[in-house]
């Protein structure tokens, strides 16, 4: 496995077993990618000929426009949108509303569809995610250091517990597999069992017989609850 991939898995699960961290390694993994990719966009992949046909024809989603946005690289922007319009444009052919309204309908939606549902960013940080989860899979089954690594995080996001989950049991032998789903699991159902006890908690301060109570863990339970549910904002 590629030392470039591996370096970072580790990293992201040492961070996880930190007292102060309470957060899933593999979304950290997936902030760190996207930022990049945000960084890259706007720096020098502007002057790489290929790089603006790409984005020129696959623009960005709705979420990594307005990271780009809020960059405030608005230069770096500016010439990209120029490009992208221009290719927009094309696509469309003429006036957005003649189109809907006319006999080209069909067209202008299908080609719409083609401008919204494709983004350079996303594409390049699922490609580099997936090799992270290979490599995530691929560190559990040949060294033990990682396993304790793993045993020793605070919880998953659930789509990406379900994302690691499938891939291991495709790639890692029964046996291993079922020692990693063994770890795993253990790690996030007690988790499972921990935020639900804090979200109970957190419910029963804002009754007065509890007002005395100490919060305990509670104060942040529902942001820990949608972390664990949906993953990072």
């Amino acid at each position: 496995m590629e030392q470039i991939y591996t370096i970072p898995v580790n990293e992201a699960f040492e961070n996880g077993m930190k007292n102060d961290v309470c957060e899933c390694p593999l979304c950290k993994i997936y902030e760190r990618l996207e930022n990049k990719e945000v960084d890259y966009v706007l720096g020098p992949s502007m002057m790489e000929p290929s790089t603006r046909m790409e984005t020129n024809e696959k623009g960005f989603c709705h979420d990594h426009f307005y990271m780009l946005l809020n960059k405030n690289n608005r230069l770096s922007l500016a010439l990209i949108l120029e490009s992208h319009l221009d290719t927009v444009k094309e696509k469309l052919k003429g006036n957005f509303l003649d189109a809907i309204f006319g006999g080209k309908a069909k067209k202008t939606v299908k080609a719409t569809d083609g401008i919204l549902n494709t983004c350079f960013i996303c594409e390049k940080i699922d490609f580099h995610f997936q090799r992270m989860i290979e490599t995530v899979a691929y560190l559990y089954a040949t060294e033990s250091a990682f396993r304790e690594k793993l045993k020793a995080q605070k919880f998953f996001c659930l789509p990406h517990y379900k994302e690691i989950i499938e891939y291991a049991k495709n790639k890692l032998d029964k046996k291993r597999f079922a020692d990693f789903y063994k770890d795993i699991s253990e790690v996030e159902n007690s988790y499972l069992d921990k935020i639900k006890s804090d979200v109970s908690w957190f419910a029963k301060k804002f009754d007065y017989r509890y007002d005395s109570e100490p919060w305990y863990d509670a104060k942040d339970a529902p942001e820990r609850a949608v972390k664990l549910l949906v993953g990072k904002e």
